[in-house]
This record gives C-alpha cells, structure tokens and sequence, in this order.
C-alpha cells in the first residue's frame, strides 16, 4: 500500500506552477535591439545550447519533490489478524471393564468401545477433512471407572493432551507368578462406573478457567455403580458454576460381544448382557443446557463430534492492520541533488551575464 500523509501540501503546486509561467512562457523584451535577426536563426545551436533550456527546470523539479517530501509519501504492509477466543473443554472418558465391548469398528477392524472413543477423540482435537479441531481451545482430560484419575489438565499443548490420551488403558487384573489374582478388590472397583465423581472432579478443573464457555464431554457406556455423589449431583455442580454437559451414551442396553480368555489361555469371543443408564445421561444434559447424544458405532461417534464442534464454536474477531515506513527521505534526497546541480550550473557552465 502507498499513500501521502499530508497531501494537502501539494497545495504549493498551484504557486510554483505561476511563477514557471512568469518565469519561462512569458516574453521578455530584447535586450539589444538589432534591424535584422534573422541571419542568427541560421546559425546551428551547440550542444551546450541545447541544454541551457533543461538547466531551469532542474530547479523547478526539484522544487516539486520537495513539496512531495512535505506530503510524506509512505509505503505499508497490511496484515490480517485474528484474535481467537477458545472454548474450556474437559473430556470425561468411560475406562470400566464395559468398555472393553468389541462392537465398535475402525478402518474395517473390530476394536472395543475405549479405543474408538479414543480415536473419534483425537481427530475432534486435531481435526480432519470434516472436522475443523480445537487449535484454540484448552482442553482437559480425565478418565473414570470405580475412581477418576486426571490425565491431563487444562491446556493448548494438544500434541501432550494427545499423548496422554494414548495412555488410558481399561482395567487389568495383576497376576502373579503362580497366576492367582492379586488385590482383587481394586481390580472389581475399577471396573465399576463413578459418573457422579468424574462430573464433580471436571467441574472443579474447569471452573476457574478464564474462557467464557465452559463444557465437559462425557462418555458412559453404563449405569453408576460406584462412587461418592450420584450423577444427578454432580450435574447439580455443574450446573451451579454454569458449565454446559454433553453427555454420550456409548452402545445400547441389550448385549455385546467381549474376547475372554479359557483356563487352556485360549482367547474367545462371549456375549455378555449390557445396560446403559439413557434416562440419568439425558438428565445430566438438560440440567446444564447440554445435549444427550447416543453412539451405537463409530460412524455415530463421529457425527457426535462434528455436530458438537458445529455447536461449540471458537469465537474469532478478525482485525487488520496496517504498518508504514516513512518514504520522504527519498524525494527530498533527490530535490536537494537536484537544486544543488542547477545553482552549480547556473553558476559556471551556463553562468548568464546581465
């Protein structure tokens, strides 16, 4: 971009353009009068002549890139910026044992709940060709069964969120060297559900969060079977530091195929009889003006969180500025040059005498 700061300097223009008329188009009177001139008409000019004319209006231009300098002749760079204000986003991810389900599928492969939730996850974060990511939001991570462990907390570093969430493994018994159970009363606990927890221990990690709109995400597969406060409780908290829940129910009452192991080692599929709580889940979301969404597959899943990223959007202000470099330097440089040759001009090779 170019423009003049103070154009109305070329006002000067007008009062430099009636002294060249005065100056240069006016006739003067002869100052030898002779009977006959035209014998001098004859007579081929120099070189030098020829130049005397130019010599003037070496001044005169000059003159006007002063007057142009005066304007200050600037040149800019124009830069869009956009000024994002993200969204306070915790994920509530169910790990109990009925998560370990394997009716859910990824690029034509049998997976289990936990990992499909985990992959449609990711690319909400990261974004795909039909899901733009969460570039600006910070983003929160816990994942519960009988306890809540926190992963991660609140952040715009995704590429570590990311990691964590890799880390999230459903419930696994240890066994010892002779192959007996080991703290078998844990192992029971973690993979029971503590939906009311997990609610309580997200909304404590969201509600002091400087963004304007604050979510928890929570995905349950089943019904609460373990835990401190109830569901509803924990919706009543979030509902009190005005954080909207959308809650995601994961499969469907009836039954679902699990792999199990037989006492030869041997791994194959059972049918096990699963439940989910819908009416608790769609509770906690009008509650807090969220929504209840159900995932049956993966492709579900998916359209789960394009619909939330739809919902959810980062507010964005878009501002444009524009920096300038003064240019003056550069008319007046080349004025000064020019009225200085015309003074040393005038004064030596085309000195006029009186």
């Amino acid at each position: 971009m170019f423009r003049f700061q103070s154009p109305y300097y070329f006002l000067f223009l007008i009062p430099l353009a009636v002294v060249i008329i005065i100056l240069e188009f006016r006739r003067s009177p002869a100052s030898v009068v002779f009977s006959d001139v035209s014998l001098l008409r004859l007579v081929p000019r120099t070189f030098w002549q020829q130049c005397a004319f130019f010599v003037s209006w070496l001044f005169y231009l000059g003159m006007v890139l002063w007057i142009a300098a005066l304007a200050r002749p600037q040149s800019g760079k124009e830069e869009y910026r956009i000024r994002a204000e993200g969204i306070a986003m915790v994920l509530c991810v169910d790990r109990s044992g009925s998560m370990a389900a394997i009716d859910f599928t990824l690029n034509g492969k049998r997976v289990n709940r936990l990992e499909a939730v985990k992959k449609t996850f990711h690319d909400f974060v990261a974004g795909t060709s039909f899901l733009s990511g969460r570039k600006d939001d910070m983003i929160g991570l816990l994942a519960f069964g009988g306890y809540v462990d926190a992963f991660c907390p609140l952040t715009l570093d995704h590429a570590t969120l990311l990691e964590m969430l890799t880390q999230i493994r459903l419930p696994e018994p240890i066994i010892d060297a002779q192959g007996n159970l080991l703290d078998q009363r844990l192992y029971e606990e973690e993979n029971m559900t503590a939906i009311g927890d997990a609610l309580a221990q997200a909304v404590d990690r969201i509600k002091n969060a400087p963004a304007k709109s604050k979510v928890i995400i929570l995905l349950s597969d089943g019904e609460q079977t373990f835990g401190s406060l109830t569901p509803l409780e924990g919706a009543e908290t979030a509902k009190a530091f005005g954080i909207k829940v959308y809650t995601i129910g994961i499969g469907s009452t009836g039954e679902a195929p699990y792999i199990a192991t037989d006492p030869f080692g041997q791994q194959r599929i059972i049918v096990q009889s699963v439940s989910i709580d819908e009416e608790t889940l769609q509770k906690i979301a009008s509650m807090t003006n969220g929504q209840y969404f159900n995932a049956q597959n993966t492709l579900a899943l998916e359209q789960i969180y394009a619909e939330i990223d739809q919902l959810e959007k980062t507010i964005h202000e878009g501002r444009t500025y524009t920096q300038y470099s003064e240019l003056f330097r550069y008319p007046l440089i080349t004025g000064t040059v020019l009225i200085f040759l015309h003074l040393v001009l005038v004064c030596t090779r085309f000195r006029r005498l009186p």
